[in-house]
């Protein structure tokens, strides 16, 4: 019995084992030995246990007691096919959720591996019914067809997905070289970004006049919905946004790089639907985040300070260490930093080095600004979002402080208490999408998610007041929230975790509001993250890359503009 649930529990860990190498296609086979053993050691185990679990159960209610062999065929069609279909379902949704981010090559390989192991499993679902509907205790010829089958499950997909295409270059900082020396005009951008926000929940408050300066973008500016890509994380959405490139190529495709037990190569992403996260928690992969240096692409900041264009960045995923541009850019990691003993002049979390002392100050005053939440509502802010939304605060002084010193004509703030928010405080916000908020709750708890979009809306009112005739203002949110649904609520429950309440795991689209002179008023079509880099270089006069995925949404511009500006290309900005 053991046995048979060892052998059924390795196969259903080397299915997983396929699964994350369809899924990282830069991973080499040398890496599979480390790789295989660390997912045998979890999903094997754990399989392992279920299969006998069931072996048990099953001799218990069962007429007939069975005496297994060390390897009993009537046993392992079962366990290889409940092993195969589920290893087959699991390929199929995470190409559902990850394809879209690979290139288009990965994309066929992983099909046909999940076609492949489809095959194979129904093969397997055959012979056991075929055994089960003979009720034959023994079967070679059935044994010899489940083991070929068995195996040409597993080199059949492993074959389609061939030996990986080797770990990406990253980017070297060298500087293009300037295809318009200085763009024509003192147009300025200013991108705020609100990590979390949902147009479903600001537009109701917008048009109850709640959130004026929303409601004044919404209806003197443009807006559309945006499509987010999977993983909903902050390091691969943004990083998109920031090179108008996909994931593939931009080398950013999840928060960090995990690397198995005794393991030298990283993967890049996690297997989705199976709990993969949970190897990370238990040490069983080692995780390092991203920093600046994994990226292979350009951000849009690096190429408008090569053209001479004065940049200013605050808070982008993935900017530690900072790296040198024209004007400014503090990085992501800047506030965490802040709060440690570590060195700050040298920790590399803002360029120019000499400004720290100011930032330092502004943050410092920002902090000591921060309004504050009385009661049990009060409380509960304080624990789960406190940190997060203080945070934005300094980050808004901080931008505030760097541009009035070097002025930017390109000014880029990220915000993520809406996100925060949002996690823990959805449910009181629409209670009817949960159905077990009580009204004291409600009232308790009721106004938390609307104060701090209107916080948000505070900062929107003080852009616009900063415009000028010709600037352009882009509000963005890279990915929504939306409610947990019920099998996540009881899984998050089972672990502990009874506060969450918002989520963004199914990639819940995102919006743009862009406001200024030149603007069209409207709602436009669905854009993605992708087509903001492109845009944002139009409006500036520059020619748009065609090694990027994303388009220049000219639709957003009037008719003069558009006519006075074409749109140029070139093959790519990173040579």
């Amino acid at each position: 019995m053991l046995s048979n649930s060892v052998i059924g529990g390795v196969t259903f860990a080397l299915y997983v084992t396929i699964l994350a190498l369809q899924i990282n296609p830069r991973y080499s086979l040398a890496g599979v030995p480390s790789l295989a053993a660390t997912l045998i050691l979890s999903y094997g185990v754990h399989a392992s246990t279920g299969f006998y679990a069931l072996i048990v159960f099953r001799q218990l209610v069962a007429a007939e007691i069975i005496s297994p062999g060390w390897i009993s065929f009537r046993f392992l069609v079962w366990m290889s096919s409940g092993a195969a279909l589920v290893g087959s379902l699991l390929m199929w949704v995470n190409l559902r959720g990850f394809g879209p981010v690979l290139d288009v090559d990965a994309q066929r390989r992983m099909t046909a591996g999940a076609i492949g192991l489809s095959i194979c499993a129904a093969v397997m679902v055959v012979l056991a019914i075929g055994h089960r509907w003979t009720r034959r205790h023994s079967s070679r010829p059935g044994a010899a067809a489940l083991g070929l089958t068995l195996m040409a499950s597993l080199a059949v997909p492993l074959m389609l997905r061939g030996p990986g295409t080797g770990p990406a270059r990253p980017l070297r900082w060298s500087r293009p070289p300037a295809v318009v020396a200085t763009p024509a005009g003192d147009r300025k951008v200013t991108l705020i970004l609100f990590e979390g926000a949902s147009l479903d929940l600001l537009a109701p408050m917008a048009a109850e006049g709640r959130l004026p300066h929303f409601g004044h973008l919404l209806e003197a500016g443009a807006s559309m919905h945006v499509a987010t890509i999977r993983p909903t994380q902050p390091g691969p959405v943004w990083t998109a946004v920031a090179t108008g490139k996909l994931p593939f190529k931009n080398g950013i495709r999840y928060a960090a790089s995990y690397f198995p037990i005794a393991g030298e190569e990283p993967l890049e992403v996690l297997p989705d639907y199976c709990f993969s996260h949970g190897l990370v928690r238990f040490g069983l992969l080692r995780q390092v985040i991203h920093t600046s240096r994994d990226l292979t692409a350009r951000p849009l900041w690096a190429l408008l300070a090569a053209q001479g264009i004065p940049v200013g960045v605050v808070n982008w995923p993935v900017t530690q260490p900072a790296v040198e541009v024209r004007n400014f850019l503090v990085s992501d990691q800047f506030e965490t930093l802040q709060q440690t003993t570590v060195d700050m002049e040298n920790a590399g979390a803002i360029w120019p080095r000499e400004a720290l002392p100011g930032v330092v100050a502004a943050a410092a005053l920002a902090g000591r600004d921060q309004p504050q939440m009385a009661g049990a509502a009060g409380d509960l802010v304080r624990e789960f979002v406190g940190q997060t939304c203080r945070a934005d605060r300094a980050h808004e002084q901080v931008a505030s402080y760097l541009d009035g010193r070097d002025p930017s004509r390109f000014l880029a703030v990220r915000y993520e208490c809406l996100d925060k928010v949002g996690e823990y405080f959805l449910r009181y916000a629409v209670p009817g999408a949960f159905g077990d908020v009580s009204d004291e709750e409600v009232q308790r708890y009721g106004a938390v998610v609307a104060s701090n979009y209107a916080t948000a809306d505070a900062a929107i009112g003080r852009a616009v007041e900063a415009q000028r005739p010709g600037d352009l203002l882009i509000v963005a949110s890279g990915f929504g929230m939306e409610p947990l649904g019920m099998g996540k609520r009881l899984l998050e429950l089972s672990l502990g975790n009874v506060d969450q309440s918002g989520t963004h795991e199914r990639a819940p689209d995102g919006f743009l509001l862009a406001f200024g002179t030149d603007i069209a008023p409207g709602r436009h079509p669905r854009a993605s993250l992708v087509d903001l880099a492109p845009t944002i270089l139009y409006f500036f006069g520059l020619p748009v890359a065609r090694d990027m995925d994303g388009f220049a949404r000219t639709d957003l511009f009037t008719r003069a503009f558009t006519a006075a500006r074409p749109i140029t290309y070139i093959p790519t900005y990173e040579r």
